[in-house]
C-alpha cells in the first residue's frame, strides 16, 4: 500500500513537471508580442526547456550510483519550485531563457531517477506502470493550453507562479510517502556509471535509431502546432483547441500502449508506431478544414504518445539491474537532446521561407523510409531485442 501511495505522489509530481515543460508552447504568441521576438527566438525558448531536460541526465545518472533514487526525485521537485519562480519574474528574453532552461533541468533530473525507480517498485508490470505514470504526465500537457488561457485573464506570469506553488505541495507529499515506503534494492549493484552504460551501448544505439528521428519531428510539430494550424486558415482559438486535442488523445494512448508494450515484442511494436506516425503526419499536410483537422489531430496524438511508454518499457524491461540506472540515463540524455533541437530547427527552416506542409511532408517521408529500413534489419536479426 505504501508503494501505491508513493506512486500516486510521483504521478502528481510528474503532472507538474510535464506541465512546466509544455506550458511555454501556448505562450509563444504572448512572448512574440511582449518581447518583440521572431519565430526563431520563440523556438529557442521551448528548445531550451528541452535542452534543459536533456542536459542534467548524465550527471543525474552518475548521481544515482551514489544517491538513492527517491532523494534525486525530491531534488527535482525543489529545482522546479525555484526555476518556476525565476521564470515568472522574467523581465527580459535572456531572463526568460534562463528560467525555461532551469525548468527543463527539473524534469530531466526527475525522469532519470523516477522511471528506473518505478520499474523496480513494480518489476512485474513495467509497461503498465510506465503507461499510467506517462498518462499523468500527459494530463499535464493536456492542461497546458486551457491553463494558460485561464491565467492570461490575469497575467501570463500567474501560470508559472501556480506551477511553483503546486510543486511545493507535491514535493512535500512525495517526501512523506517515500519515508513510509521500503525502497527496492534492485539497483544497488549499479555503481559503475561509465562501465554500465558502455556495456549496454548496442541497446542504447538501437533505441535511439528507432525513436530519435520521430521524437525530433514531434518536438517541432507540437511546439508550432497552433501556428501551423493558423497557416491552414484556422483562428487562434480553433488552433488552440486542436493542440488540446493532440495532447488529450495522448492520455488513453499512454494507458493502452503501456499494456501493449508488456504483451508485444518491443522492437516491432516501436517500429510500427514510428511508421504509423509518419503516415499520419503526411496525411496531416494534405488536409484542410476544422473537422478533418480535428479528427486527424486526435489520431496523430494517439500514435505519437504511444511511442513514449513503449520506449521506456523497452529499455527498463530489457536492461539488467546492474546497469539499469546508468544505461537509461545515457539513453535518456541523448534522446532528449535529439528532441530538444526540433523546435529551433523548425523555426530556422521556416524563417528561410519553407512552408509547414512542405517541411512536415519531407519529414514524414524520411521517417517512413527509416522505419522500413530498421524493420528489415530487425527481421534479419541484426537489431538487439
Amino acid at each position: 500500500m505504501s508503494r501505491t501511495r508513493l506512486f500516486a505522489s510521483l504521478c502528481g509530481l510528474v503532472f507538474l513537471l510535464n506541465l512546466a515543460r509544455i506550458v511555454f508552447a501556448p505562450l509563444l504568441d504572448v512572448f512574440v508580442a511582449e518581447f518583440a521576438i521572431g519565430e526563431a527566438t520563440a523556438g529557442l525558448i521551448v528548445t531550451l526547456v528541452w535542452v534543459g531536460s536533456a542536459s542534467p541526465r548524465l550527471p543525474a545518472g552518475w548521481l544515482l550510483t551514489r544517491v538513492s533514487r527517491h532523494h534525486v526525485v525530491l531534488g527535482s521537485g525543489t529545482i522546479l519550485v525555484v526555476a518556476s519562480g525565476l521564470a515568472a519574474n522574467a523581465t527580459t528574453v535572456r531572463h526568460l531563457l534562463v528560467g525555461a532552461f532551469l525548468m527543463g533541468i527539473a524534469s530531466g533530473v526527475y525522469f532519470v531517477a523516477a522511471n528506473p525507480l518505478l520499474s523496480e517498485l513494480f518489476p512485474d508490470r513495467v509497461g503498465r506502470v510506465m503507461g499510467v505514470h506517462g498518462a499523468a504526465a500527459q494530463i499535464g500537457a493536456v492542461a497546458a493550453a486551457p491553463f494558460v488561457a485561464l491565467t492570461l485573464i490575469v497575467d501570463w506570469r500567474l501560470s508559472l507562479w501556480a506551477i511553483a506553488a503546486g510543486a511545493v505541495l507535491v514535493t512535500a507529499a512525495t517526501w512523506v510517502a517515500a519515508r513510509e515506503t521500503e525502497m527496492p534494492t534492485a539497483g544497488d549493484a549499479d555503481r559503475e556509471f561509465v562501465a554500465g552504460a558502455l556495456s549496454e551501448w548496442p541497446l542504447i544505439v538501437t533505441a535511439l535509431a528507432i525513436v530519435g528521428a520521430a521524437s525530433f519531428v514531434w518536438q517541432g510539430l507540437f511546439n508550432f502546432y497552433e501556428l501551423y494550424m493558423q497557416s491552414k486558415g484556422l483562428s487562434d482559438r480553433a488552433s488552440g483547441t486542436l493542440l488540446t486535442i493532440v495532447f488529450a488523445a495522448g492520455v488513453p494512448a499512454f494507458f493502452f500502449s503501456g499494456d501493449l508494450a508488456d504483451r508485444f515484442p518491443h522492437v516491432p511494436y516501436l517500429l510500427g508506431i514510428v511508421g504509423t506516425f509518419a503516415a499520419t503526419l503526411l496525411l496531416l499536410t494534405t488536409v484542410e478544414g476544422f473537422l478533418a483537422l480535428a479528427v486527424l489531430s486526435g489520431v496523430v496524438g494517439v500514435v505519437i504518445h504511444a511511442l513514449f511508454p513503449a520506449t521506456d518499457a523497452y529499455l527498463l524491461d530489457t536492461l539488467p539491474d546492474s546497469t539499469r540506472g546508468s544505461a537509461y540515463a545515457v539513453f535518456s540524455s541523448a534522446w532528449m537532446l535529439t528532441q530538444a533541437l526540433g523546435s529551433s530547427a523548425l523555426g530556422l527552416v521556416l524563417e528561410r521561407g519553407y512552408t509547414y506542409d512542405g517541411v512536415f511532408a519531407g519529414a514524414a517521408l524520411l521517417l517512413g523510409v527509416t522505419a522500413v529500413a530498421l524493420l528489415g534489419l530487425e527481421r534479419t536479426g541484426r537489431l538487439p531485442s
